[in-house]
């Protein structure tokens, strides 16, 4: 049986400039929705809808097909069951073969589990539903400021415009346990039937199944602050996931913050002096031994960053205004994919290459920014010994490659170099 995910991702957003690439957890909205559907057992493809180019680099990198949508259907009028049944025809032009479900999943649930994503696709394959939604249980009074139409104005209108009771008689306040169970629609996933759905055109038809999920993952971003939150949340609501060697190919470290304490000593003569952490250097020793590109990137332009550099054997770029531009260069030069790229970062200039990597790592004593668009987080600060944590994230205990030697490297052709500013 053919299962069918379609994730629609504009790249216009009002409330949100480019939300569907914005960072939760350190990874992209458009990408954890992909990463969930793919994980799900009952999904057989998985389609991201966009009009944006940037979306479509991270869906396909994430493993997802991408259908270019036209621009009638990117617009702030369009609806997304005509991106989905748009989604289906190129689907099945491209494949040959007609999805028998489909699934209308929201990049902005930032939640969302491939459990989830099971359960609607189950409710319609096993259960015998047309359509299914993922909801959460609420025991919430609504109240809607519509005056003109309150019960109250419209047998006296001379009373004041006022609010009144949706799912409740204001003058009758049942005990929670006394009231009808109610369910909050998560905006997260629906699954309709194929045939079903082209024929109504909407995503409720027929008998539709409600599949409760974890009311504490229940998040909409809709503007700013529900992205704020959202960050705030997801080390709470999400175990700690640690990058492994398998996942990176290549460790990008900052300088001042992260391989220091991010203090400078200035001597009466101007001279600046910065200290280091010895345990970082033995980190750092073994992540090169270990076959993994290095290199330090840094804004500053104070020799000591070269001359830290040259006694660890990294290669170096500093005095760099834009720190993004020349990691994408480098990346390019080297043959490596920017996702699989950790970097390591503790200050607000770091961002740009966080939104570009696949492994954005904050320092303990990383600005609150920073640590909230990190997909990782060091329980030690810069200049500490956080550097030597991470390669003991990738190497274990013993900073040994785990597979016994160091991977092979000759794909990697371009010298390493030091660029002075």
């Amino acid at each position: 049986m053919t299962v069918l995910a379609v994730i629609p991702a504009r790249g216009g957003s009002k409330g949100v400039p480019a939300k569907n690439l914005a960072p939760v957890g350190g990874v992209p909205l458009v990408v954890r929705a992909v990463r969930a559907c793919r994980a799900a057992r009952r999904v057989t493809d998985v389609v991201v809808s966009t009009d944006d180019a940037a979306i479509a680099e991270a869906a396909r990198g994430a493993g997802a097909e991408v259908v270019l949508r036209p621009a009638a259907l990117a617009g702030d009028t369009a609806t997304s069951e005509a991106a989905v049944l748009h989604a289906m025809d190129a689907h099945e032009a491209m494949r040959g073969t007609a999805a028998e479900v489909v699934l209308l999943v929201q990049a902005t649930s930032p939640f969302l589990s491939a459990a989830d994503v099971d359960g609607v696709v189950r409710a319609v394959t096993d259960e015998g539903a047309d359509s299914a939604l993922t909801v959460a249980p609420t025991h919430g009074f609504l109240w809607r400021r519509d005056g003109e139409n309150s019960p109250e104005h419209v047998s006296d209108a001379s009373l004041p415009l006022g609010g009144y009771g949706v799912n409740h008689d204001k003058a009758n306040r049942p005990r929670r346990q006394d009231r009808p169970q109610e369910f909050l629609e998560t905006g997260a996933a629906y699954a309709m039937r194929a045939a079903g759905f082209r024929t109504a055109k909407h995503r409720f038809f027929g008998r539709t199944t409600l599949v409760e999920t974890d009311a504490a993952r229940v998040l909409e971003i809709d503007d700013p602050h529900d992205l704020a939150r959202a960050r705030a949340l997801a080390p709470l609501v999400e175990p700690p996931v640690l990058p492994a060697y398998d996942d990176i190919d290549a460790v990008v470290l900052d300088f001042d913050g992260t391989q220091t304490d991010d203090k400078v000593l200035i001597d009466s003569d101007g001279h600046e002096t910065v200290a280091v952490h010895r345990g970082d250097g033995l980190g750092i020793a073994a992540l090169r031994r270990s076959g993994l590109e290095l290199l330090i990137l840094s804004t500053e332009r104070n020799p000591v960053v070269a001359a830290r550099a040259r006694k660890l054997d990294v290669p170096v770029l500093h005095g760099i205004d834009r720190k993004d531009l020349a990691l994408k260069q480098w990346c390019d030069e080297h043959g490596i994919a920017p996702e699989r790229v950790l970097y390591v970062g503790n200050d607000v200039n770091d961002l740009p290459c966080f939104r570009l990597v696949g492994w954005p790592v904050a320092v303990a004593s990383a600005h609150d920014a920073v640590r909230a668009e990190a997909r990782a987080v060091t329980t030690t600060p810069g200049g500490e010994g956080a550097i030597r944590e991470i390669a003991g994230w990738l190497l274990g205990p013993a900073l040994q490659p785990p597979h016994g030697t160091p991977r092979d490297t000759t794909s990697h052709q371009t010298p390493h170099h030091t660029l002075n500013t």
